[in-house]
């Protein structure tokens, strides 16, 4: 019994939610597929999944098996990069994540720039405003816009970003500008957020917090919408630099009490790689982090 071939096929059973959908991930027949799970219940003594005839899902000991399994793979993965040396060429699946407004700028094109430089990878890109768990989730590579939390993943920073605030000429030339955080509750205010009510808005001057709380006129679900709104001419928005980079540029926004932005928010890429990082994974991150470090958008 190949243990490793095993725990491959459990893996991709249990990320892919099916063992039909499995059986073509791994180029397998269906029933090659159901005899390998039931060998490896068989020898761990446990069930590692809940059938049913509408999906496949891991029991809660399948779950902390596919943990493992998924660590353990990539060490044996690694194991055979670090044979063939560092100049290995990179091949094989990467999965990555990224803030959906920043992946669409910033990211894809770097994405579509490595496939083409690397003809033997494939990318699988979870564009998502949540923060992904790596080790849980088995994704290779996240974007993360922050300050990072102690962990045990590696972390390269490769930039920054400010909240800012934002309106729109047309807008300002009609309403006038406000000068001090008070003069925004005069003003029609839109935001992302996932309900109404009253909102705080952080600020800080001379090393002071200066919250405020504002009643937003619009509340959006989507940071694209809250900038397509505000260029339009609707109200005064506040989000992160990087989202409205195009139209601070293009003058279609202009950024207000700058004197009252917190300080920047780090950019980093972060990874789950060990002790050796497998060709794909470095060069990805090599590859990423040169084109985020030369963007004067994440420097603001």
């Amino acid at each position: 019994m190949d243990r490793f071939h095993l725990m491959s096929v459990f893996v991709a059973v249990a990320e892919e939610e099916g063992f039909a959908a499995a059986a073509r991930r791994l180029r397998m027949s269906p029933p090659a597929v159901t005899r390998a799970i039931s060998a490896l219940e068989e020898h761990l003594g446990i069930k590692l999944l809940n059938r049913t005839t509408r999906f496949v899902r891991t029991t809660e000991a399948g779950q902390r098996y596919l943990d493992d399994a998924r660590r353990i793979l990539a060490d044996v993965e690694a194991a055979d990069e670090a044979a063939v040396g560092i100049n290995a060429t990179p091949h094989g699946d990467l999965s990555i994540t990224a803030p959906v407004l920043f992946g669409r700028r910033f990211v894809l094109p770097g994405v579509v720039e490595y496939l083409q430089r690397f003809p033997d990878t494939r990318v699988s890109a979870m564009f998502l405003d949540r923060v992904v768990n790596l080790l849980e989730e088995g994704v290779d590579v996240g974007i993360r816009i922050g300050d990072l939390p102690d962990s045990s993943l590696r972390a390269r920073q490769v930039g920054s970003v400010r909240v800012v605030v934002v309106a729109s000429p047309e807008y300002l030339a009609t309403h006038g500008t406000p000068r001090t955080l008070e003069a925004l509750r005069e003003h029609t205010l839109l935001t992302v957020a996932s309900g109404g009510g009253p909102q705080t808005w952080r600020f800080e001057h001379n090393g002071d917090a200066r919250p405020i709380r504002i009643r937003p006129r619009l509340t959006v679900t989507t940071n694209d919408a809250a900038v397509s709104a505000t260029a339009r001419g609707f109200g005064i928005s506040r989000l992160l630099s990087y989202q409205a980079a195009p139209e601070l540029a293009s003058g279609a926004l202009q950024r207000l009490l700058e004197e009252y932005e917190p300080a920047p928010k780090p950019v980093h890429i972060i990874h789950r790689e060990g002790r050796v990082q497998s060709a794909k994974v470095r060069s990805f991150v090599d590859l990423m982090a040169e084109k985020l470090r030369a963007d004067n958008r994440l420097n603001p």
